[in-house]
């Protein structure tokens, strides 16, 4: 299971630490890192991220702040020098709380909590049953529209709006990227720009950085392109 992870620290020695770390364990991708609590606000709109390592005192908002006004946080790792947080920072539902400096050891204890957390909410959104919902609704133009999985070919981001796209038509709603993303079933759905999530059903070939859908020629991004490439090889005949 790969898990794309987040650093918010203003101190670049810690950012290194956990990014050192992060090299040891062949699970965790650091996916960015911002030395401030306000710019990681688009990051987690236009890039999936599973873990945040959020260092709570930081220039002009804490992590604290940040992580109240998040809607639909990812998990949450506190890092910090100071354990007067403790408390706070585990009633706002944190993995773990790492007083600095932090060894490796505990580290991985923090990290391994997070993947089996992150494990178990896989195997519930993913787990077959007749009450697997097969589809979802999306308000548009003061409407609520049922739209089923199998019918969407992919969804294209607009800045604060997404555009979803079905044979003949689409529906535009305001919605971040990471948010359909987080409704969409994880085994039916790929991000492969941060401007764009495909089918898998509905590819229908793969050439260069381009993946065709139904006429549609759409880019493969730089920073997914590895994991797309090593995702579709899975299934490759050759």
């Amino acid at each position: 299971m790969n898990i794309n992870a987040l650093i918010i620290d203003d101190e670049p020695l810690a950012q290194d630490v956990i990014k050192q770390y992060a090299q040891k364990l062949p699970d965790l991708k650091i996916a960015a890192t911002c030395a401030e609590a306000i710019c990681a606000h688009k990051i987690l709109q236009e890039q999936s991220i599973d873990l945040i390592f959020l260092d709570i005192n930081m220039p002009k908002l804490s992590g604290i702040s940040f992580l109240k006004n998040l809607n639909n946080p990812p998990l949450v790792i506190f890092t910090t020098a100071y354990s007067e947080y403790a408390l706070e920072g585990f009633e706002l539902n944190a993995v773990d709380y790492l007083k600095k400096p932090f060894s490796f050891e505990r580290f991985c204890k923090a990290f391994y909590r997070a993947e089996e957390l992150l494990l178990l909410k896989k195997k519930a959104v993913t787990q077959p049953g007749e009450s697997e919902a097969k589809f979802l609704f999306i308000k548009s133009n003061k409407k609520n529209y049922k739209i089923n999985f199998s019918d969407i070919m992919f969804v294209e981001g607009l800045g604060d709006y997404i555009k979803i796209h079905i044979k003949e038509n689409h529906y535009v709603t305001n919605l971040s990227m990471k948010r359909i993303l987080d409704l969409l079933p994880a085994d039916l759905f790929y991000r492969i720009h941060k401007s764009y999530i495909i089918s898998l059903h509905n590819i229908e070939s793969v050439e260069g950085n381009m993946v065709s859908i139904e006429g549609n020629k759409l880019p493969i991004g730089n920073s997914y392109r590895q994991d797309f490439f090593d995702f579709i090889n899975r299934f490759s005949a050759d």
